[in-house]
């Protein structure tokens, strides 16, 4: 697929981050869009960023949007039936939306685990199988299955997410060897950001244990994470369309990517105890701190 032009692209979880730059994108590239997310309100601020690049750029592209749950599957099968009835084909389908858990493994609460399995996995199952038959008869399709870093590595507080994502990239790998063997007219990359400059971090959810477990509060480690989102959206998008242009298998998203994923290959055992003897420093220093601020408060009351 070299150019987008004239085709049709389904994204997921495209009210905000990058499903709504790779909307964006595709459209100032003369694809036709059926999105959908659960935050209507975002999905209709897509619309009109992605029609307006389209105008901008001289196209004349249908628009469709859909408020979805990706972790039901017959709402899934449903919008797949609607966007195909709606725009005549399917060409793409970004199985991209997803959301975060951090917890130690001894706090997991097992309704949150169903919860983060439900989207980050078994949303990109049900919109590969549910768009699959209609990529197949446009000709010329593509299923792009959005993992992470943390399908490539582990971290600790990060077990539901990692095993999330590491699915993601099993099965989306799986999916393109049997793809390539069908010779269908459909391929498959999985896609693997590291920190992108989005909202995920701020709609995380964490445990009451990660506290004690990093000796820092939630939203202070959010914080935190934040400042390692070094890609823009943006960046990450056009990344993603190249890849998919080139018919990449696997693509890697951002420079953080790029060295962490070197790290594993190059020490698959040894990566491990590194991120632990940096977490270890984190914590220490965060209790320091804390310390330290408790001491000045007394202090400053005793004066």
């Amino acid at each position: 697929m070299k150019s987008f032009k004239g085709k049709v692209a389904a994204i997921t979880g495209a009210a905000s981050g990058m499903g709504r730059t790779l909307a964006v994108q595709l459209a100032r590239e003369g694809a036709s869009l059926s999105i959908s997310d659960v935050d209507t309100k975002g999905l209709t601020e897509t619309v009109k960023l992605a029609k307006s690049a389209a105008d901008e750029a001289g196209h004349d592209i249908k628009i469709t949007s859909q408020e979805l749950d990706v972790s039901s599957r017959a709402d899934m099968y449903a919008w797949a039936d609607k966007t195909a009835k709606d725009h005549g084909k399917v060409n793409l389908i970004f199985n991209n939306a997803g959301v975060a858990y951090a917890t130690p493994i001894e706090d997991i609460d097992y309704d949150k685990f169903d919860w983060i399995m439900g989207i980050n996995f078994w949303g990109v199952v049900y919109g590969t199988k549910a768009f699959l038959p209609y990529l197949k008869a446009s000709g010329e399709g593509h299923i792009i299955n959005t993992s992470s870093l943390f399908g490539l590595c582990a971290q600790p507080t990060q077990s539901t997410y990692n095993a999330t994502k590491f699915a993601v990239r099993g099965f989306t790998e799986s999916l393109r060897q049997e793809l390539d063997f069908m010779n269908c007219g459909v391929s498959a990359t999985s896609v693997h950001p590291g920190g992108i400059k989005t909202a995920i971090a701020r709609k995380s959810v964490a445990s009451p244990a990660i506290e004690k477990f990093t000796g820092t509060d939630a939203e202070s480690g959010k914080a935190f994470f934040e400042k390692f989102f070094i890609t823009s959206a943006e960046k990450a998008a056009d990344i993603i369309l190249k890849a998919v242009k080139g018919n990449k298998r696997r693509v890697l998203v951002g420079p953080d990517a790029v060295a962490m994923d070197a790290m594993v290959r190059a020490l698959p055992e040894s990566y491990q105890a590194i991120i632990v003897g940096q977490m270890k420093k984190m914590r220490d220093k965060q209790l320091a701190r804390k310390k330290k601020n408790t001491a000045a408060a007394k202090e400053t009351q005793k004066a």
